[in-house]
């Protein structure tokens, strides 16, 4: 199946004031730890005055690419991988390969808010380590709410083109290497549109920083939320995973 046309070209993701995403309260208290404690008004003033900050001063910014993919591959150890088709993307392990395997197309995203984000949550931890905690807080809900409207935008325009997405799934998940971030970078030119980049040990800056791939489907999805089967999996006659006497969704065949 070939890439539909309005997947063909990166889509840059930069809303306006009034587009941008808005903080998940109750997510920035789960990630301070939250669990239905007391807020006394002078710490509620502070989150409400640090969510509002952040809102207004920081733009999230993002890009998205789609390619087809080939799962027809193996790594250097000889286990099934993903190939995207046109890219330096190679992606090892069980997971990744369970969750892209049998889609037609992969939706690669990247999604930063900024140095100056950056800066800030350095200036304040070095200046009151309260603020600090609620303004990286509020960021991390920032950041995932930002990743949310483009899955959405990715969801949307696959329905257009009568196909069907999986969840989104990032390196790090599972057995997903973060050694996949610089190729995953290159092919978004996320260094030069983003400013985004990763570490000698593959982490992303700056941090508040999320890449990800989304399945697109020629029909139902078929991944790791759903029970998968050989008997519908093109790869089966060559199956390296069941060469090994097991399953790429971890059972036993003999």
């Amino acid at each position: 199946m070939d890439l539909p046309a309005s997947f063909a070209t990166p889509v840059l993701y930069r809303p306006n004031t009034s587009a941008r995403p808005r903080v998940d309260r109750a997510e920035m208290l789960r990630y301070l730890g939250y669990g239905g404690q007391e807020i006394d008004l002078d710490l509620e003033r502070r989150i409400v005055r640090c969510v509002e900050e952040l809102e207004l001063s920081i733009e999230p910014k993002g890009v998205r690419r789609t390619f087809c993919v080939d799962a027809s591959g193996t790594d250097d150890d000889g286990m099934p991988c993903i190939q995207l088709v046109d890219s330096e993307i190679v992606l090892t392990g069980r997971d990744i390969y369970r969750h892209l395997k049998d889609a037609a197309f992969c939706t690669v995203l990247a999604c930063t808010l900024g140095m100056d984000c950056e800066r800030k949550l350095r200036t304040l931890a070095s200046q009151q380590a309260l603020d600090a905690a609620l303004f990286d807080a509020a960021c991390s809900s920032y950041i995932e709410a930002a990743v949310e409207q483009m899955d959405r935008d990715v969801r949307t325009q696959a329905a257009n083109v009568g196909l069907s997405a999986n969840w989104r799934f990032s390196p790090g998940y599972g057995d997903c290497p973060l050694s996949a971030q610089p190729s995953i970078l290159a092919a978004l030119n996320a260094s030069r549109l983003l400013g985004l980049t990763a570490t000698t040990t593959n982490l992303l800056m700056p941090t508040k920083s999320v890449t990800a791939f989304i399945g697109l489907f020629d029909g139902p999805v078929h991944d790791a939320n759903t029970r998968p089967t050989c008997n519908i999996c093109r790869l089966r006659p060559s199956c390296a995973f069941r060469a090994r006497g097991e399953t790429c969704y971890g059972e036993k065949t003999r």
